[in-house]
């Protein structure tokens, strides 16, 4: 039983549980503190002390985001003392930080220049002692070094979420900073490419590489077709940034953006989705059906977040990746070679462009042998949901005043199979409801593998198969899958399938996608993708006409030596950092 403490803040007096934090405490009683390094069970620790408030009985102040309430606690959270040291140490902070914020792509999305506009901040005694910037501009993941505030969010994301400890403390003192561990460029380090270290970050400190410019050019250039295709997650979020609920931000609506934009052809990659389905499921029942001659349990390949760390982290486990593309990278495929053929044009004059909530895409399709279908690499420039947004916005376009526009077909129509791979356990829901169609010959309930839905970090389920059993498992986030793992290799579980997702909530969590500073949005924005797939009249991949139409017209079978040759990889043939 929690005991109730009174405290008095700024002269009311409140009755809260004992232990709650001073935040917490002045929150239940409608009090706002600010904050800036904070985020709710992974860093409070008061780094910034932008939260201090003042304690009668106490000559120094307190950081309300890692301190408790005592009985009697007299707490002033505006007195002058208060105001003043905010004041002080949000100038201090603004003085080793590049405000240049009207060329920042964090402006008005920025916690540390609202805290500095609610402080009434417009000058600062202090010298500004700008870091230097390093680092190499064509990763995808940048790190601003005249950015960073030093809250260390990053590493807390990284290495308690992720496990992936790319994040450090370096230097002594006032030269503390954040940087990269063990190595010295970011390229030559270990990172999966998440982005969560982006989405955590609460200035413009670390951010994607922005890429509009080469899709701008394209759009420029008379002999290039532009196409785009969006991924699943994409209609769960890119709304957010105009104040648009998911029934207004459709992915039809979308598409008119980019359509204004000057796209030439908007897709699904849905579609795809189910065309991994259709090879991956096949690959699995492949496994099912000659166990001796794999090695358990296959994991999915379509989250490259999670190859990277497999391939870093646990190379002994690459052999079991699924040799299926992602999605993107077969839509590219099948994007430059059947779809180049129905629209009559040169493969190399199409301009691939893959709208995804993710930083690991841009560098999968830089991958040397994503290249199958042409010569040229199967998908030009991925962007994310907020690089699309920014063209958006660029291009003075009003989301809610827009009409609606239908997507192009044959690449234009996926399954609600295909809708759920943004979510967790998307991937294994739409596989095994397929596999099933596959081993015999009848379709299940829709719903039959529900019970790998949710945000639990790593859910294991048993469902029969005809007869058979499988049992599976659903990874989100790199520190679960990193305890699945060691799980494996110590022999303390067993499974014929796993699916795992880099980012926690899968691809709807993504490092692309909007930022809401503090907030965990992959639970809404999955209800989202879960609603459209109830609604589909198409809910399984093998049901999908165009999915049947490239297969019987181009394709094949599944597993065929063209689907092969376009749709499946080889892990090895490309190295992460250190891998030998």
């Amino acid at each position: 039983m929690v005991n109730n403490v009174r405290i008095w803040i700024d002269g009311h007096s409140y009755h809260v549980p004992e232990r709650t934090t001073i935040l917490d405490a002045a929150k239940m009683a409608g009090i706002q503190i600010p904050t800036l390094c904070y985020w709710k069970g992974l860093n409070e620790i008061g780094a910034c002390r932008v939260c201090v408030v003042e304690v009668e009985g106490y000559e120094r102040l307190f950081t309300a985001c890692n301190n408790t309430v005592d009985e009697g606690m007299v707490i002033w959270t505006n007195s002058k003392k208060v105001r003043e040291a905010r004041i002080v140490n949000v100038q201090l902070i603004l003085s080793q930080h590049n405000a240049n914020c009207t060329m920042c792509t964090r402006s008005g999305n920025c916690s540390l220049q609202k805290v500095a506009n609610d402080l009434g901040i417009m000058d600062s005694p202090y010298k500004k002692d700008i870091p230097a910037q390093k680092g190499n501009p064509n990763f995808p993941l940048i790190r601003d070094y005249t950015k960073c505030i030093k809250c260390m969010r990053c590493i807390q994301v990284c290495d308690k979420i992720q496990n992936s400890h790319i994040w450090d403390v370096v230097n002594t003192g006032s030269r503390t900073t954040v940087d990269v561990r063990d190595v010295y460029s970011l390229e030559d380090s270990k990172c999966a490419l998440c982005g969560q270290c982006i989405t955590h970050c609460p200035v413009n400190a670390l951010h994607e590489r922005d890429d509009t410019d080469s899709v701008y050019e394209a759009i420029d250039d008379p002999k290039k077709v532009v196409i785009a295709q969006i991924a699943p997650s994409i209609r769960t979020a890119w709304g957010e940034e105009f104040g648009l609920s998911p029934d207004v931000a459709t992915v039809e609506r979308l598409a008119e953006a980019l359509h204004m934009i000057g796209f030439d052809f908007i897709l699904d990659t849905d579609f795809s989705a189910d065309l991994t389905i259709m090879e991956e499921a096949s690959e699995f029942l492949d496994h099912l059906q000659h166990p001796t001659d794999h090695k358990f349990p296959m994991f999915t390949s379509c989250c490259p977040g999670w190859v990277r760390f497999v391939k870093a982290h646990y190379p002994e486990f690459v052999d079991q990746l699924s040799t299926s593309k992602s999605p993107q990278q077969m839509f590219g495929a099948i994007a430059k070679s059947y779809y180049a053929k129905l629209l009559q044009v040169e493969p190399e004059n199409i301009y691939s462009v893959s709208i995804m909530p993710c930083l690991a895409k841009k560098q999968e399709c830089d991958i040397p042998v994503m290249n199958d279908a042409c010569g040229d690499p199967d998908v030009d420039v991925v962007l994310t949901t907020r690089e699309v947004n920014r063209m958006i916005r660029r291009a003075y376009i009003i989301p809610s005043e827009i009409k609606e526009r239908a997507l192009d077909m044959p690449l234009g129509l996926g399954s609600g199979a295909g809708n759920i791979f943004g979510a967790t356990g998307g991937v294994m829901e739409a596989a095994l409801r397929t596999a099933y169609h596959f081993a015999t010959g009848h379709n299940p309930d829709p719903d039959a593998f529900r019970e790998v839905r949710g945000m639990e970090g790593w859910k294991e389920k048993v469902f029969d198969m005809d007869g058979t059993s499988v049992k599976v498992a659903v990874a989100n986030g790199l520190g679960n899958a990193s305890r699945l793992l060691d799980a494996l290799k110590a022999g303390k579980v067993s499974y014929d399938f796993v699916e795992v997702m880099a980012c926690p909530g899968g691809c709807v969590g993504g490092g692309g996608q909007p930022i809401h500073d503090g907030k965990f949005e992959a639970p809404e924005r999955a209800g989202v993708l879960y609603r459209q797939d109830a609604k589909n009249v198409i809910r399984f991949s093998h049901e999908n006409p165009s999915i049947k139409e490239v297969y019987q017209e181009f394709l094949g079978q599944p597993n065929s030596e063209r689907a092969h040759h376009l749709l499946h990889t080889d892990h090895h043939a490309w190295k992460m950092p250190g891998e030998k």
